[in-house]
């Protein structure tokens, strides 16, 4: 389906929101390799006792806890009909692990998985409508998830980074920056293995050049991303896992209905469109206009238009 005719089928959703009573939510936990994980299920304010709804997994960009982006989009999707659930993953936020504040994509991929089996056992949830919604850094993870679960039935990206190797030398440095990453990664792993401690380094700053993203909007910004539940620290030993893992390799793998919304003005649009170029499953895209990745995580007019794409995807595909 080309992107005009995605937009004019997104256009009928745009009213649901905005007369929509605020979501009610519910603490959850649920287990995924022994380790318990803990959330936020996000349910339509007025929806009828006994409902049995379509459900959505939603997780945010890498660094981040389930308050931020997505539990954004949670509540967007409960205010649009559907059950919504944002999680810690293990080693992060609320959720338990031994190992703090590292990025590991096949833990996370792992925990996505997890999720989408807890969410249809739920009582709210009819479990054969289940969607998976993943922005920035962890569509990658989501949609390795969706090409190993057959719980996820539908898969939404919104901003998503999705790269390779080739687009991995392009972002840090050619081969010599990542080479140079990956060794500064295994040094801090290899301490930490020999002393029993993580070290950590600053996750983002205007000030402190150590930090992985240095001078940024959202996570600098007391009333955006650097909210009291995120810690602004990452653990190193992060940069093999990160910088080795492939996204692009899921897109001929996905077999579940695909939307995505990006814009060429955030993150590697050149990887979104070479993912969507290599999806055979059936697929749908909105591209807006000067979005900013950091836009697409909380500000009002992006977040409302990506929702309801998503939303607009998700009731047709999950019917």
């Amino acid at each position: 389906m080309t992107t005009v005719l995605a937009a004019l089928s997104i256009a009928a959703a745009t009213t649901v929101a905005t007369t929509a009573p605020a979501p009610r939510t519910i603490p959850v936990e649920f287990t995924s390799a022994g380790t318990t994980l803990r959330g936020t299920l996000f349910l339509p304010g007025d929806a009828p006792t006994g409902a049995r709804l379509p459900a959505v997994v939603v997780t945010g960009a890498w660094f981040t806890v389930k308050e931020q982006m997505a539990s954004t989009y949670a509540a967007q999707m409960a205010q649009r009909g559907m059950a919504a659930l944002a999680f810690d993953f293990r080693g992060w936020g609320t959720s338990d692990g031994a190992i703090r504040q590292r990025e590991v994509p096949s833990e996370k991929i792992a925990d996505i998985i997890a999720a989408a089996a807890f969410l249809a056992t739920r009582p709210e949830v009819d479990a054969g409508r289940i969607g998976g919604l993943g922005i920035c850094a962890s569509a990658g993870y989501m949609s390795a998830a969706a090409a190993q679960s057959a719980v996820l039935k539908s898969v939404a990206l919104v901003a998503p980074w999705l790269h390779d190797a080739a687009i991995v030398e392009a972002v840090y440095g050619g081969r010599s920056g990542v080479d140079a990453l990956i060794t500064a990664g295994r040094t801090a792993k290899a301490a930490a293995e020999a002393s029993g401690t993580q070290t950590f380094l600053p996750a983002a700053s205007t000030t402190d050049k150590s930090a992985l993203m240095g001078g940024i909007p959202y996570y600098t910004e007391i009333d955006r991303g650097m909210i009291r539940e995120w810690r602004n620290e990452v653990d190193p030993a992060f940069w093999e896992g990160w910088l080795t893992f492939d996204a692009q390799q899921y897109a001929v793998r996905l077999t579940q209905p695909f939307l995505m919304v990006h814009s060429e003005a955030a993150a590697i649009p050149q990887g979104a469109k070479q993912f969507f170029g290599t999806v055979t499953a059936p697929k749908q895209q909105l591209w807006l206009d000067r979005v900013t990745q950091f836009g697409f995580y909380d500000l009002a007019v992006p977040v409302t238009a990506a929702s309801n794409a998503v939303a607009a995807h998700f009731t047709s595909t999950m019917r």
